[in-house]
């Protein structure tokens, strides 16, 4: 769900690639017989995330003596340039925790490994078929999906439960009609809302519409239909009960330190967020933790953006690396393993047979699996997930006052324009 790209990330980028074996066939500690060592850029959360994953790269390498993994845990918000550094000079890790609109993205500049037929895919049929051709570009799979996520609206059962509340709202005006509620029975603010654009992307899906139509290659960004979008999004930052909105750059974290602590009532999150909606004190008892679809819109309709992250190979590498590399994916994309991380990390399986009866005793799991009915997959335009750019940057703005929404998606389109040069308006 996080994809800025940071210019200032070229230079480090540089000194990762060093660590990286792609392409390099002596990566075997100068012996010929000796194990083929290929290189894992993890993008998870270091300290919530990444003990779970390392653990895993142990137990993949006592049975398999044969390769060995150097784990480097890359920042998210800079992997994705860093990736595309180190690939155009052939130097890219052999593995990479690719967020889903990376994949298509990588592939069509021939960074990833086509993985149908090997080793990686041997259980395609095991996956939730809409994360396999999220996966894909131009009809060949370029990532095995490793965890899957989308957005619900989470929420204080007991700051409900004191306001009357007896179930999520299932439309935005019952949202607002919610917030108001908790406020005048608590005092507390109901409904906390973000200004960044993949938040606001339910919006879009309940007026029935997006940024562009993919099929059309028409831009939608400023069409009647997301203006209306677009216009509820900017309603609920104002009005009793709802937060106003916070521009600065710790907004993230502002508005989920104030809902793990029970000082607002509703958010829209993500299940990446479990494991610290539990440390919070508001959610000490795990069962106060409530999760449904988010609220729908005008036309009935509700969803959210289908999230995650697959496993993807680097193209560069040689066949040993490749090789390993493949071994190394089917591994942590088993059904097995991928239990193991839910267990631990409380994020979601991408097969069936990994919701096992334990990982599905996680009251947070089994509320996340219940939304994921309404995830709405991305198109399969490699340039998609960078449309959110132009929009995390003229949202906060219209938020905050600075310009109208007009002129707030006036000017997105006009970036977006850029992006899709090849789409109408």
């Amino acid at each position: 769900m996080r994809r800025g790209i940071a210019a200032s990330a070229l230079v480090a980028s540089l000194a990762l690639t060093a660590t990286a074996c792609g392409g390099s066939g002596s990566d075997n500690g100068g012996n010929a017989d000796g194990p083929v060592t290929i290189t894992w850029w993890d993008t998870s959360n270091a300290t919530n995330e990444a003990p779970t994953y390392q653990a895993l790269v142990k137990e993949f390498e006592a049975a398999h003596k044969d390769i060995k993994v150097k784990y480097v845990n890359v920042p998210f918000d800079q992997a994705q340039n860093k990736f595309d550094t180190a690939a155009g000079a052939k130097g890219a890790p052999d593995v990479l925790r690719s967020e889903v609109g990376w994949t298509p993205a990588f592939a069509k500049k021939g960074y990833f490994l086509p993985l149908d037929g090997t080793t990686a895919l041997a259980d395609q049929d095991a996956f939730q078929p809409s994360l396999i051709t999220q996966a894909q570009y131009e009809g060949k799979t370029y990532g095995v999906p490793l965890v899957t996520d989308t957005l619900a609206i989470v929420y204080n059962k007991a700051l409900f439960e004191r306001a009357g509340i007896t179930e999520a709202p299932k439309t935005w005006d019952e949202l607002k009609s919610a917030a108001a509620k908790v406020k005048d029975k608590t005092g507390t603010d109901g409904y906390w809302g973000s200004t960044q654009a993949y938040y606001a992307q339910s919006f879009l899906y309940g007026e029935g519409t997006d940024t562009v139509d993919a099929s059309a290659k028409k831009i939608t960004v400023n069409a009647a239909a997301a203006k209306k979008a677009y216009g509820t999004w900017l309603s609920l930052f104002s009005g009793k009960g709802l937060h106003k909105a916070d521009t600065t750059a710790d907004a993230y974290a502002h508005i989920q330190d104030a809902f793990v602590n029970g000082k607002v009532a509703a958010i829209i999150q993500g299940p990446w967020e479990i494991t610290n909606f539990y440390q919070g004190s508001a959610f000490k008892d795990k069962a106060n933790l409530g999760i449904a679809t988010v609220p729908a819109g005008s036309t009935g309709k509700a969803g959210a953006p289908t999230g995650g992250h697959n496993l993807s190979v680097y193209a560069g590498s040689d066949k040993a690396h490749q090789e390993a590399a493949l071994t190394f994916v089917n591994f942590m994309t088993s059904a097995k393993s991928q239990a193991a991380v839910a267990l631990k990390n409380s994020t979601l399986p991408t097969r069936d047979d990994a919701y096992t009866a334990e990982v599905k005793a996680d009251p947070g799991i089994a509320g996340f699996q219940g939304v994921l009915a309404a995830a709405q997959p991305r198109p399969a335009l490699p340039e998609y997930s960078s449309l959110w750019g132009p929009l995390d940057t003229e949202l906060p703005k219209v938020a905050g006052g600075k310009e109208s929404l007009d002129e707030g998606l006036g000017n997105a389109e006009v970036a977006i324009e850029k992006l899709v040069p090849d789409f109408s308006k």
